[in-house]
């Protein structure tokens, strides 16, 4: 068996889950196999549902009958978060850089509070600041809209080319050289992780495994908002992280759903 080193946010676990289980399976599941499955992740029941509560108050979830009793679906703003978030983590379906740079100038945010959610919002959107009101990202983001008009904050918006190198624009706006370390080190954990579970691991292995890994790859959606190959220097090591991630989490996949199907059925985990 598996055995995880490191406490997993219980809210973080249940997002992914829904987002790479759960979403392909209809968006709901019941309490019960909710408490099984972040169980496997070593996440006590009460704080499995103290998550599900946060997250139906800020209306990712909402709670339905299943079959089998009490559960919850995503709301159809969760749906749009994760499948945009999947698109990202698994490089999916995402146009070539066609060299251009999406530029937003916000006017003044007054209130502290106002101006922190918008800065976490567009960070998690692929955003970085080249000023404190300039915000730049290599491709614009479908829910730039929803995040300034919920903060009912006003933004110019060009659509520009670079004139000069665009490595150089990327470090000043992104920090490369603490993301470069960030991928380094999550290969050698994921490399050893990996190891854990070996060529056949166990149905609930090949979950448990392969829910760390997205659990910490998906914190890379905060500080590499996918930035193209063009503008990125030599050697860098995000080519090899993001290559041994797609091998495993393909290679887990099967098994790993199985033990989510299993955990769905009325009789639960075997």
């Amino acid at each position: 068996m598996v055995r995880q080193t490191a406490p997993v946010n219980a809210r973080s676990a249940l997002f992914d889950l829904y987002g790479d289980h759960l979403r392909p399976r209809g968006g709901t599941a019941p309490v019960a196999a909710l408490v099984r499955l972040l169980g496997a992740l070593d996440i006590a029941a009460p704080a499995v549902r103290t998550a599900i509560s946060r997250m139906v108050g800020q209306r990712w979830l909402v709670p339905v009958k299943t079959a089998t009793g009490p559960g919850y679906r995503l709301t159809a703003k969760a749906e749009r978060r994760l499948s945009d978030a999947a698109a990202r983590i698994y490089r999916r379906g995402i146009a070539p850089w066609d060299g251009h740079w999406h530029l937003l100038v916000l006017e003044h945010i007054p209130a502290r509070a106002s101006r922190e959610r918008v800065r976490t919002g567009l960070t998690y959107l692929g955003y970085a600041p080249l000023r404190d009101e300039t915000w730049v990202s290599p491709r614009p983001s479908t829910e730039v809209d929803a995040l300034l008009a919920a903060e009912e904050v006003h933004a110019h918006r060009f659509r520009a080319a670079h004139e000069g190198d665009a490595t150089c624009l990327t470090a000043m706006a992104w920090d490369l050289e603490g993301l470069a370390r960030a991928y380094t080190a999550w290969l050698e954990d994921a490399r050893e992780l990996a190891a854990k579970a070996g060529d056949t691991p166990t149905d609930k292995d090949a979950f448990v495994v392969r829910s760390l890994l997205v659990h910490e790859w998906r914190k890379f959606l905060f500080s590499d908002p996918g930035l193209p190959t063009e503008v990125m220097p030599e050697g860098w090591p995000g080519r090899e992280a993001a290559a041994f991630f797609d091998q495993e989490a393909s290679r887990l996949l099967p098994a790993a759903g199985r033990y989510v199907d299993c955990c769905l059925r009325p009789n639960g985990e075997p």
